[in-house]
């Protein structure tokens, strides 16, 4: 099992639950830029499991086109269907967010005078 799986598994239930806007908004000063910070987290981690699945799966792929070797494999699916009951990436980022688990900074030369 990978570092990004253990790490899903170990800190997170299925659940999603609501969350208070005054709690992220505190973190930044602005619930917008609170959400932005998110949004590049889960993008990150998105990418991460689906290289991973990617890879995993590459191991079952056949290069041939003969529809008589196309068959189930009960490994594959099985991988298949570990990623589909993972939470969303975008519930992960949140609560490594408000855990402060998630470092992120202001770019000075970005902002306007």
């Amino acid at each position: 099992m990978s570092k990004l799986r253990r790490q899903i598994s170990a800190n997170t239930t299925n659940v999603a639950e609501t969350k208070d806007l005054n709690v992220i908004k505190s973190k930044t000063g602005n619930v917008y830029e609170s959400i932005a910070i998110i949004a590049k987290r889960a993008n990150q981690i998105n990418i991460g499991l689906k290289e991973e699945l990617h890879n995993k799966l590459e191991e079952f792929a056949s290069h041939t086109d003969s529809l008589e070797e196309i068959h189930e494999n009960k490994e594959q699916i099985e991988i298949s269907r570990a990623y589909e009951r993972m939470p969303n990436p975008a519930l992960l980022a949140t609560q490594e967010f408000l855990e402060d688990k998630i470092y992120h900074r202001k770019n000075e030369d970005d902002l306007f005078s």
